[in-house]
This record gives structure tokens, sequence and C-alpha cells, in this order.
């Protein structure tokens, strides 16, 4: 396995990389949407949107298989990319913001409210990391860059619940 100089050279390094690591940076990246210079955890979780139409077709089964599959494939890719950048939770990996939005998403019902208030709630908790999140962030490795979105997108998910709830 290949080292990268550092997170800021990810794109650079992309050549210098075995091929798991180059398919480990082309998931962690959301197929690159993590290198867009600014934001890329915002456009990380925009980026999850095609995936949650596209489950939208399919029953509660299948999205969580599709969490559970995302999920070991952001861990394993945020993981090696780690390693890969030599740093901790390079800014570039957003599979985990897909994970965890899509966890939020499929425990509600699609409509533009449950999309735009779980986007705004997700992005919040993802930044402000309230206990446990930022506890969970401190985790080592591929598990630790990915648990804190997925507790973000439970805590999303609740509270956005509960509005539909009370308010919907």
């Amino acid at each position: 396995m290949s080292k990268l100089q550092s997170d800021s050279n990810i794109r650079a390094n992309y050549n210098k990389a075995d091929l798991f690591g180059k398919i480990s940076l082309v998931i962690s990246t959301w197929f690159g949407i993590g290198l867009i210079p600014f934001a890329p955890g915002t456009f990380g979780t925009l980026g999850s949107l095609p995936l949650i139409f596209f489950l939208n077709n399919f029953g509660s089964i299948y999205k969580g298989a599709a969490v559970l599959i995302i999920s070991v494939a952001a861990i394993w890719s945020a993981g090696r990319t780690e390693r890969l950048a030599g740093k901790h939770d390079p800014h570039q990996i957003v599979i985990d913001e897909v994970a965890g939005f899509l966890l939020t998403m499929i425990l509600l019902p699609i409509s533009w409210f449950s999309l735009c208030s779980g986007f705004i709630f997700f992005r919040f908790f993802d930044i402000l990391k309230p206990f446990p999140i930022k506890s969970a962030e401190r985790l080592k490795g591929g598990f630790g860059i990915v648990i804190d979105d997925l507790i973000a997108g439970l805590y999303t998910s609740a509270c956005v619940k509960i509005i539909i709830t009370f308010y919907g």
C-alpha cells in the first residue's frame, strides 16, 4: 500500500495508490464529490440524494440492506483513505455523510419537507457534534469517521419525526 503525502494531495497522488487504494479513494470521496474545494461535507450530503430517491422505490428491507452495505463500504474506504492520506478524517472523505444522511432518510417518509429539514438538521448535528457524536468521532479508523455521522443521522431522523408528528 502506498502512502499519500497529505490529505490536500489526495487528487494529485491518486496515481500513487495501489488498486484497492484507488477504489477506496473513489468510494470515500463519493465518486469525487469530496474533492470539491469548499463545503465537501455539505456536497457529500447532497450527493446522497440520487441514492435516496432510487431506494425510495424499494421496501424497508432493501433500504436497510443499502444502509448496511454503504456503512460497511464507508468504514472500509474511509479507513483506507485515512491511512493513505496520513491524517485523521481528511475533509475529502464524504462517504460518512452519505451513510448518515441515507440512514436519516430511510427512517422518514420522503417529502420535500423531510428532505429539506433532514438536510438542515443533519448538517447541524454533523457540524456541531453534540454528545455523544463528538466522542464517537474520536474513535480510530474508518469506524470513528463513520459512526459519528450515523449517530447524527439518528438524531436528525428523531427530530424530523417529532416535527412531522406534531406539526405535519
